[in-house]
């Protein structure tokens, strides 16, 4: 691969070589002809008897011509020595040598030359002027187009197509263009051009020679095999790169150079700004998917919060009125159970939809977090009386700023968590202390449950998630008591997480309180 690319370079310096020596014939012989033609005039004008001044007119039109057809100031120049030292070899006496024995004719032969000099300077500095002001009208109009059929772009491949086309009719060459996907990981294919009218796909051959290179790219282009990369950079991360031939970019004139870095600009912004769009409408598509969700949800736990509280106080009621050893009485406390249940979830499901649509209002107030745990721990024991639940606060009176329902939806849906992946017989612990180096109160409700795999820790905050792992016995949930605790936490400015434990299997979870108001 190196002697490929080795040759591949020799073969290009050598036809650039080549084309450079036969270029500086080219004007040489310009040059030659216009000096040689002026001293053919000037034969014509001596024998018609006309002044000497006549013929330092000719080969100054000579000079002039010469800078006006060929490239740069060296010819220009050289043909203004050549024409001062052709008047004198051929129309000073003596004839045919370089010698004068005039005084008058040095004069004449300095001021000719400065003339001849200052004539070539200007005619080519004109010349540069007209050729950059042509190329600045090219390269506005070239970007002018451009931009308007990116406006017009449908999506990204569409953009690419679009600047293909354009940077390949500026370079006169088949420029190729390959995209990346929002990841900012490169496409399997490129697109590149190969008449005026036709562009196609193209397998890239080497993927992870690609990769490297492109890890490489910053803002000046890549030397391949085959081609010259230039990046394309949005605000944050690459969108593509823009393929050039390496014969086509090897040719390249400085002018040709800021047209390309302009026009790849250009193309970095259309790419960057329909990944904005695009990203706002998925934005907006799941807002509008959210907020309907957050309504069916609303319309449906309202609709059985009614019923359900019916049926929780009949089955209640039952229950007191039935026996313990009647056959009926475990089918009315399942009904019972099974309500309660429906009922909390109910309750979540509305605490939810309040918190996404930031209707949620904290009543802080300082509350002694022994109650608060008592209360919550006295609604689960109502609920599942078999479950044995340990407590362990501090002796000293612990008041935290809190809002005392909000927190205490929190610690029962922790506790109702623990139930639910706890055997009978195991115990639940809930501790509360007081960090005082971070001025916080942390609670603690720890299980001996069957633990929660490494893999799921991140996610079990998120809405929606459930555990692989339950209890035989456990009630099913829908995933969102634990996200509701996330979202009343760090609304009171505290932190949530979860754990496995380090004394055996089951999981700690732990949250904490700041004990001071923050006031704005």
């Amino acid at each position: 691969m190196m002697e490929q690319i080795t040759k591949n370079i020799i073969s290009m310096m050598t036809a650039k070589r080549e084309s450079d020596i036969k270029s500086i014939v080219y004007r040489a012989g310009i040059m030659l002809v216009l000096v040689i033609a002026a001293s053919a005039i000037g034969y014509f004008f001596r024998a018609l008897g006309l002044l000497e001044t006549n013929i330092v007119i000719v080969y100054l039109l000579a000079v002039l011509l010469t800078a006006r057809f060929t490239d740069g100031y060296a010819f220009g120049i050289l043909a203004s020595l050549l024409a001062a030292f052709f008047f004198n070899y051929l129309f000073v006496d003596p004839f045919f040598t370089f010698s004068v024995y005039a005084h008058r004719y040095v004069v004449t032969f300095i001021i000719m030359t400065i003339a001849a000099l200052v004539t070539s300077t200007l005619t080519t500095h004109a010349k540069q002027n007209a050729i950059e002001a042509r190329e600045k009208e090219t390269g506005t109009k070239i970007l002018y187009t451009l931009t308007n059929h990116l406006t017009e772009a449908a999506d990204i491949h569409d953009i690419a197509r679009i600047a293909t086309g354009a940077i390949s009719k500026m370079l006169n060459s088949n420029v190729g263009c390959l995209w990346f996907d929002p990841n900012g990981k490169p496409e399997q294919t490129f697109s590149q051009q190969v008449s005026s009218q036709q562009q196609f796909l193209r397998e890239i051959p080497d993927m992870d020679a690609l990769r490297h290179r492109i890890e490489g790219l910053k803002s000046d282009c890549n030397v391949g095999t085959e081609f010259y990369d230039w990046p394309i950079y949005g605000r944050e991360t690459p969108l593509g790169i823009i393929r050039v031939p390496q014969e086509a970019a090897k040719a390249m004139n400085e002018s040709q150079t800021r047209m390309l870095h302009a026009m790849i600009e250009s193309t970095a912004l259309a790419m960057d700004r329909f990944r904005a769009t695009q990203q706002r409408i998925e934005f907006n598509e799941e807002i509008a998917r959210e907020r309907f969700r957050g309504n069916l949800l609303r319309s449906i736990s309202h609709d059985l919060r009614t019923p359900l509280s019916g049926i929780i106080g009949t089955s209640e009621m039952l229950l007191n009125m039935t026996a313990q050893d009647d056959l009926r009485y475990p089918l009315m406390a399942g009904i019972h159970k099974d309500a309660n249940w429906l009922h909390s979830l109910v309750e979540n499901i509305l605490s939810l939809t309040r918190l996404q649509d930031g209707k949620l209002v904290l009543n802080k107030q300082e509350e002694a977090a022994e109650e608060v745990v008592g209360a919550a721990i006295r609604h689960i024991s109502r609920h599942y009386p078999e479950y044995e639940i340990a407590v362990n606060v501090p002796d000293e009176l612990l008041l935290v700023p809190m809002d005392a329902k909000l927190i205490r939806q929190v610690l029962i849906n922790l506790l109702d968590n623990a139930v639910k992946h706890t055997n009978l017989q195991d115990e639940i612990c809930v501790s509360v202390t007081k960090d005082a180096e971070k001025n916080c109160a942390v609670f603690s409700i720890r299980d001996r449950g069957e633990g929660i795999a490494a893999s799921e820790l991140p996610n079990i905050f998120q809405m929606f998630y459930t555990s692989r792992v339950k209890h035989s016995d456990a009630q099913p949930g829908i995933g969102l008591g634990l996200p509701i605790c996330d979202a009343v936490v760090k609304a009171h400015g505290g932190s949530i997480m979860a754990r496995n434990r380090m004394d055996g299997p089951g999981v700690e979870l732990i949250f904490t309180l700041p004990l001071e108001v923050n006031r704005l």
